[in-house]
């Protein structure tokens, strides 16, 4: 198991059994790197730990807990938790700032617990089999020590289908679950059970929200953030940044400059123009003399790094946007650098993306939805794509207009996206489709917090995408996968917790104020940052879909391999005709829009899936 997670660990490996436990501990060294091997002890050695991230405010917990009696022997973050643990039992996760997923054994209580950090940053995945169970970092550990073959969860791949990752404790392996954000598993002589220790939650009523004037709440924004980057930068090995020239990567190499450390940056080029941002890359690297590294990403990269990406996400996709994550994660380590500061998070906590200012006009145009000129306010979005849902009006109508008659539907801002997404399912072979039984939109319907209905619109948004797409996708396939499959972990000022429940408190006009997305952001650090990042209109990161899979019409070998009718008809998730008449259009050059993109990368990545884990075992 612990083979299978080397590229997660290539510093070394550390092992503990007992009659009950065996736990394992592949070892990328940070902090404290010739004594903080794995696992670690307390004093007696009745408690274990092995876990994988950090704990950012360890300096402080050990300071409190050796004037408590506690003695260490080594100087590494990792052997806070079995000191802490003693100190408060399950309650320790409590007082951890980190990023972490945490299996700590209790050999007096005969007691494992199992703990992921509050934002879902660190997966942990677990299954039961045969009165065991087992867990990891990665499923590919899992699989290691399976009699059968994986099968494919239908409801999982669905979801997928829908909100581009799946719903809560679901994989698309039937059978193994993922521990969620927030959570802790406990097993002791009781039995198996999962608590939330926390997640993200949003006044009730205007009282709950912060009461501070407009500048005092930028004031306090700026400290949080810059002590969450500080404590980001504690490491016994250079933190480096990634740069991709909009604000959230812009305002973390900013505050590490201010916290005393010139990184070096990284970030993607592309051969498309139309995705490029080095311009503003170059803007940052001149206004903060920081020496940079960049990697070109070509549509060929793409083709050709597909299918390894595919190992590491152990999941189907729907964009591309993974493989050049994963080729600039590779650029840091081919320079040394073992830790990046990254700005994943921002959009959701502060107010960032798009699909929370189509929301605010949407519900403006739901007021009088038989006007004329309201759905044309639509237009003011998406200046930058080529490809926009507002280039046709008919088409903005149609796509923006989804859910018109319900805006007070707990999933309003989502559903034109989701509908959008859904018509890939379009695809499914009958007898696959005949499996579902299950809607997806009404499933994660069952999964919202109690009082969600009573919170502020634009907060049940954010919540929605926290939940959805930011921890199943965002911080796992583009994310930690990404970053671990070259060895280099990230660490995510903008999801340390004080910043979340700070944010979380800030009223929604101050996230966005009219039609301009994270405002406060902006406002708290407009001064270190030149008037071109912190104005410039928002440009999601994308990269190549269709044309990385197809050179002139002629499709890639593999693609031909996956695709063709016989092995489409083998697999049994799609209909071999429907997608044939897709490959046909991408051939004649006819598939340019949205919905062609996500279902031929939604479709080539299921059947690679099969492929790489049903089919071939990939460990």
């Amino acid at each position: 198991m612990t083979r299978a997670l080397r590229h997660r660990g290539p510093d070394g490996d550390g092992y503990y059994t007992d009659f009950a436990v065996g736990l394992g501990h592949a070892r990328l060294s940070i902090i404290d790197l010739a004594g903080g091997a794995q696992p670690i002890h307390n004093e007696d050695e009745t408690v274990w730990v092995v876990f994988n991230g950090e704990i950012f405010n360890y300096v402080e917990l050990r300071a409190t807990l050796e004037m408590q009696g506690h003695r260490f022997y080594t100087h590494s973050d990792t052997e806070v938790l079995v000191h802490l643990y003693e100190q408060h039992g399950e309650d320790f996760v409590q007082h951890l700032n980190g990023q972490f997923a945490i299996a700590l054994w209790d050999a007096r209580a005969r007691k494992l617990i199992l703990c992921r950090d509050r934002a879902g940053i660190l997966p942990l995945f677990y299954t039961q089999r045969n009165g065991r169970l087992l867990f990891a970092s990665e499923i590919k550990a899992l699989l290691a020590v399976a009699k059968v073959a994986p099968e494919l969860d239908p409801i999982a791949l669905d979801q997928i289908f829908t909100f581009w990752a799946p719903v809560g404790a679901r994989t698309v392996f039937a059978g193994i679950e993922q521990l969620q954000p927030g959570q802790m598993l406990t097993v002791d002589a009781r039995g198996v059970r999962v608590t939330q220790y926390w997640d993200w939650a949003f006044p009730a009523d205007p009282g709950g929200y912060c009461g501070e004037s407009e500048s005092a709440l930028a004031e306090e924004l700026h400290a949080l953030l810059l002590d969450a980057t500080r404590l980001r930068l504690r490491a016994d090995v250079p933190v480096g940044a990634y740069l991709s020239g909009g604000l959230d990567s812009s305002v973390l190499a900013a505050l590490m400059c201010d916290a005393g450390v010139r990184p070096e940056t990284y970030s993607i080029r592309f051969s498309d123009e139309h995705l490029d941002e080095g311009s503003f890359q170059q803007q940052m690297i001149q206004h903060l003399g920081v020496r940079h590294h960049s990697v070109r990403c070509a549509e060929a990269d793409i083709g050709r790094e597909f299918l390894n990406t595919l190992r590491h996400t152990e999941t189907p996709i729907l964009r591309t946007a993974p493989v050049p994550m994963m080729m600039l994660s590779g650029l840091a380590r081919a320079h040394d650098c073992k830790v990046v500061l990254t700005g994943e998070g921002s959009d959701e906590v502060l107010g960032g993306y798009d699909i929370f200012k189509e929301a605010k006009l949407r519900r403006f145009w739901a007021r009088q939805p038989a006007s004329r000129w309201r759905p044309l306010l639509l237009k003011r979005l998406y200046p930058y794509l080529e490809i926009s849902p507002t280039r046709a009006q008919s088409y903005s109508e149609a796509f923006f207009g989804a859910g018109l008659d319900a805006p007070d539907a707990p999933f309003f801002a989502h559903l034109p996206r989701w509908n959008t997404t859904a018509q890939c399912k379009q695809f499914y072979a009958p007898e696959f489709k005949a499996r579902l039984n299950v809607e997806a939109v009404a499933m994660l319907e069952q999964t919202l917090p109690r009082g969600f209905a009573q919170w502020h619109a634009f907060n049940r948004a954010q919540y929605v995408e926290a939940k959805t797409l930011m921890a199943n996708y965002l911080l796992c396939s583009q994310g930690d996968r990404m970053l671990m499959a070259n060895s280099v972990e990230g660490r995510f000022p903008f999801l340390d917790h004080r910043v979340i429940e700070f944010a979380n408190r800030v009223p929604p006009n101050l996230k966005m104020k009219v039609l301009n997305e994270k405002y406060l952001l902006k406002r708290a650090l407009r001064s270190r940052l030149p008037a071109s990042i912190v104005d410039r209109h928002k440009q999601p990161y994308r990269a190549p879909d269709i044309p990385a899979f197809f050179h002139g019409g002629v499709a890639l070998d593999y693609v031909n391999a996956l695709l063709n009718e016989a092995t489409v008809q083998r697999y049994g998730y799609f209909d071999a005709g429907k997608v044939s008449l897709l490959l046909k259009k991408i051939r004649a050059g006819r598939a340019i829009g949205y919905k062609d993109n996500m279902a031929l990368v939604g479709i080539l990545s299921t059947q690679a899936w099969h492929h790489l884990f049903v089919e071939n075992g990939t460990q």
